[in-house]
């Protein structure tokens, strides 16, 4: 008993800063935040001071029950990041599966010129895409080379369904969800979302690429030969043989693409500041915005931990979805 009582504290010794550290400087900041989200506070002073009104969960039923600009705005953003998930997420797995297939068998250049958008600035990039998507820029040159009026890419608030359709049905104008219109809920990313969209998927299949050639190196090469023996097509040995011993790769690529995505903030910023017309507002920017712009620290706060709670809810289902299942 001495001997594991020793082995015990000894462990903890080892251990003791790294848990003092994440304590300080995670656990701490978080607990704070987790108030001031229940709180007024507008930036001025302590948060921690006796003046600042305590609200509790008000400022979480203004992003939920009550009607006004708050609420409007978080299910705008809602939206949007349900549309740049949905788009980006299977888009850039795809890629980077693609990628490493292509790579696989193939060393250097094109492995160092895939890999090269996602070690570059996110911000350059940005702006160099900016330019690139402008009104008179080098994507609507190309489309009216073509015959095609390019669209207004960072100007236009429709979405690309609304684009389609055309005049919405009455129904759909006139009874909503939580704030929004089912017009609003069903318009589609807008063409500047898509521009974003884009510009993620390129920039960062580059990563997740790795993830998947590291996998595939690593998958016995008799499997596949033995299934090449037993008769089985190319895409048979990659359906029934590469791509489940994939599998923990892809959550791994599929669950940091879903927190990446819906904490999607830099392009955002730098790109679009949400408009036009609030079409490119993430819960992430919207969080910045209201607490850094607006002053209004307890509703940004609040944004925040909704935020986390559906990255972590996402997470778990997305764990559950691709649990191994018993015969």
């Amino acid at each position: 008993m001495r001997s594991r009582t020793r082995e015990n504290l000894a462990g903890w010794l080892f251990v003791a800063p790294v848990v003092v550290i994440l304590g300080l400087f995670l656990l701490l900041p978080i607990l704070m935040a987790l108030w001031v989200s229940l709180t007024g506070w507008n930036g001025q002073g302590s948060p921690f001071r006796a003046e600042v009104p305590f609200v509790g969960v008000d400022n979480y039923a203004r992003l939920f029950t009550e009607d006004g600009l708050a609420r409007e705005d978080f299910m705008t953003s809602i939206r949007n990041n349900i549309y740049y998930v949905a788009a980006v997420v299977p888009l850039q797995t795809a890629l980077a599966l693609f990628l490493a297939l292509v790579v696989n068998k193939r060393k250097g250049f094109f492995r160092t010129a895939f890999y090269f958008p996602s070690v570059t600035s996110s911000v350059a990039i940005s702006v160099v895409f900016l330019f690139i998507f402008s009104n008179s820029g080098a994507v609507n040159q190309v489309l009216g080379f073509l015959g095609v009026q390019g669209p207004q890419w960072f100007s236009d608030p429709r979405g690309v369904i609304q684009l389609l359709i055309g005049d919405p049905p009455a129904v759909l104008t006139e009874h909503g969800m939580l704030g929004l219109s089912w017009w609003d809920w069903l318009s589609g990313p807008s063409v500047a979302m898509c521009a974003i969209i884009m510009l993620v998927v390129w920039t960062t299949s580059g990563t997740f690429m790795l993830m998947f050639l590291a996998a595939l190196q690593n998958i016995p090469k008799t499997l596949d030969e033995a299934a090449m023996i037993d008769g089985a097509t190319r895409w048979q040995r990659f359906w029934r043989v590469t791509l489940p011993m994939l599998k923990p790769t892809m959550f791994l690529v599929l669950t940091l693409g879903l927190i990446g995505t819906w904490q999607v903030f830099d392009q955002i910023y730098v790109m679009s500041q949400g408009d036009p017309a609030k079409t490119t507002l993430t819960p992430a920017f919207l969080s910045y915005r209201t607490a850094f712009r607006d002053f209004d620290y307890g509703v940004g706060t609040a944004i925040s931990f909704v935020l986390f709670s559906i990255i972590v809810l996402l997470t778990l289902f997305q764990r559950w979805v691709m649990r191994e299942r018993k015969a």
